[in-house]
């Protein structure tokens, strides 16, 4: 065990943040701390870290554990290149090299004593060299440069010069190359692209030490962590598994405690329905038996209510309007800044009711398409076309939208003058502000907070295609969670640029990843792509992967009419795909029925059950020799309908 957490508690005045915490970390394990913005994840990851101090408590580390920490928004400053700032993690390894190297000058003209002194110190160095990996140091230091995404023609950019994300890359490149016993993370991904992030859970996952992650990228988490602590209403509970094990165990003891509280809550009512029959008799014994049951009602542990499921909260988007089928067509696009081309010809289509995802790596042009589409910036080249009756409700990360004098109940309200206060409410719990907070002026938000007001209203619009710049940012899994089933809900169109491959995997039909100064597309969702692209890509943007071209990518066109691909093969691609597609729904509908022929059964069969508890059947033997014979006949049946479940769910 590398960390022991033992009752950890901290208040903030009134406001209780964390009570009796308790978890531990075993070495080379891989955790995560999940909750709601505003649980207390990164409190706590400071007084793990003594940054903050606990009420009560403690984080007892193990002995001699080193440690290293990169907070949410960390960037290093520095007059050093990038090389060099990473450098300096290795500056112990190249002294020892250096030593390593005089004293094998110094050995060739030494004998005796002297000699085995000297090769004494040698060995020791070597063995200790060895140990933090020093014959590879460099290549080490230029993989995780690479895989933090800086090209090599980037190492000698200033530390200066860089822009904030890329200041928190290197900070985290310098994290991972000093290779602490427990690395702790905040929000890790943040500032990465689809490829770094791939990259870094690889990292992580084979990473010697252990790690403690604080992430809302949760299929990150899928892939990184096998062991969830969730913090929820101050109290921690730890749970074995990956995210999606947890969220899944999660909703069975949800499910269970909020069974096992009503049912308490229903003992009460009936115990105390009865007290106060028993008391309205008013005679001696009445009463004495009425008081005999109120102390036993007294003695009950009473169960606490369950939190609230936020995801009840329910965002309902319906256009105000149907449009025309054909919703977009793009033909020719080109975009370029000065020397640098982002991309050349892109030719596609938009259907009403497709959930589109743009993916791409940083600095490929997916926002700058999503604004030549809303018209805040001008194509090079080429035109695009809106479908009949389309209206377009857009979200971009600068919320020009937004009035800076008006409170967050007003901006909703003086938009949506229908809404009750009600609705109002809960549009913008969904989007984390509860309570007083409905009254701040969005001039006194933080960039986050405004892009979460601007989603709400966006969500309110009564639009039929919306365009979506990277709309999970600054919102916690609960909220990512309402955001999707709000989507999926849709029937109008959606276009989106997203870097968060879970949410792209729950609400994309169809995702285009700009690759290689073109668009490729794949008919399906991420899960889809990822099985899809390293043969998609070297058929339609051979560029991308060659590395070839101008500016960041050169290449052809990619999508289902690519001029320098026969008309024919893309339409048999086409068709494979969505044949690919018919037969993926039909496997889903066979497996929902075969789950309600179980279902079925399995309330048919607890129903006997309690016919054969009762006095009238159990002592009948014919009857229940019948009822025996269709619990078995069931039970057979059950058995067939298991195997085609788990056939159908494989």
């Amino acid at each position: 065990m590398i960390l022991s957490c033992n009752h950890i508690s901290k208040s903030f005045g009134t406001d209780v943040i964390l009570e009796d915490v308790s978890f531990h970390v075993e070495d080379r394990e891989k955790v995560a701390v999940v909750g709601i913005n505003g649980a207390g994840k990164t409190t706590l990851l400071k007084i793990i870290l003594q940054r903050m101090q606990a009420d009560s408590g403690e984080a007892v580390f193990s002995k001699d554990a080193t440690i290293g920490y990169l907070a949410q928004h960390e960037a290093v400053s520095s007059e050093k290149t990038i090389y060099e700032e990473l450098l300096t993690v290795k500056e112990q390894v190249i002294r020892m090299e250096e030593r390593i190297r005089s004293l094998e000058l110094e050995m060739k003209h030494l004998t005796g004593e002297a000699l085995e002194n000297v090769l004494e110190t040698y060995n020791r160095l070597s063995v200790e060299f060895d140990r933090q990996n020093g014959y590879a140091w460099q290549s080490e230091l230029i993989g995780v440069l690479k895989g933090l995404g800086f090209a090599e023609d980037e190492f000698d950019k200033k530390i200066d010069t860089l822009s904030g994300g890329q200041k928190t890359r290197v900070a985290l490149g310098k994290l991972l190359l000093s290779s602490p016993d427990i690395i702790f993370l905040d929000e890790p991904t943040n500032h990465l692209d689809m490829n770094s992030i791939a990259w870094l859970e690889s990292y992580l996952v084979n990473y010697p030490g252990a790690v403690v992650i604080v992430a809302h990228d949760r299929y990150f988490l899928n892939k990184v962590v096998t062991k969830i602590v969730e913090l929820d209403r101050g109290r921690a509970t730890v749970f074995q598994g990956n995210y999606s094990q947890y969220a899944q165990k999660k909703a069975m003891l949800r499910e269970a405690a909020q069974k096992a509280y009503l049912n308490q809550q229903q003992e009460i009512r009936h115990q105390e329905q009865v007290i106060a029959k028993l008391k309205s008799f008013n005679r001696e014994k009445s009463i004495k038996r009425a008081e005999s049951r109120e102390k036993m009602l007294d003695k009950i542990e009473r169960l606490e209510r369950p939190s609230e499921v936020n995801s009840e909260i329910h965002l309902h988007l319906e256009p105000r309007i149907l449009s025309g089928n054909d919703v977009l067509k793009v033909e020719g696009l080109s975009k370029s800044f000065g020397p640098l081309q982002l991309f050349s010809d892109l030719n596609f289509e938009i259907k009403r009711g497709e959930k589109v995802a743009v993916i791409g790596n940083n600095g490929t042009g997916k926002t700058t398409l999503l604004k030549i589409l809303n018209e805040v910036i001008e194509a090079d080249s080429g035109s695009f076309t809106l479908g009949s009756k389309v209206q377009i409700g857009y979200y971009d990360q600068e919320h020009h939208v937004l009035h800076m004098e008006k409170t967050l109940f007003e901006e909703i309200s003086d938009d949506y003058p229908t809404l009750t206060n009600t609705q109002i409410r809960n549009t913008l719990a969904a989007f984390l502000f509860t309570g007083d907070d409905v009254f701040k002026r969005i001039s006194d938000l933080s960039g986050g907070e405004r892009g979460r007001v601007s989603l709400a209203k966006l969500m309110l619009s009564e639009a039929n295609f919306l365009i979506l710049d990277e709309p999970t940012n600054h919102l916690d899994i609960v909220s990512k969670e309402i955001l999707e089933s709000a989507l999926n809900n849709y029937s109008g169109t959606v276009l989106y640029v997203s870097h968060d491959r879970y949410f792209i995997n729950q609400t994309a039909t169809r995702i285009m990843d700009l690759t290689g100064q073109t668009l490729v597309n794949y008919i399906g969702n991420y899960d889809y792509y990822m099985e899809k692209k390293e043969s998609l890509t070297e058929i339609y943007a051979p560029n991308a992967q060659s590395g070839k071209g101008s500016g960041f990518f050169g290449g052809v066109e990619a999508k289902s009419d690519v001029k320098e691909t026969p008309a024919q093969n893309n339409k048999q691609d086409w068709q494979q795909m969505k044949e690919e597609q018919a037969k993926l729904r039909k496997r889903q509908n066979d497996l929902k029925r075969t789950e309600e022929a179980i279902a079925k059964l399995e309330e048919q069969d607890a129903l006997i059950d309690e016919q054969l508890a009762s006095e009238e059947v159990y002592t009948d033997v014919e009857k229940c020799m019948k009822l025996n014979q269709e619990k078995f006949d069931i039970s057979q049946k059950l058995e067939e309908l298991y195997q085609k479940w788990e056939e159908l769910a494989e």
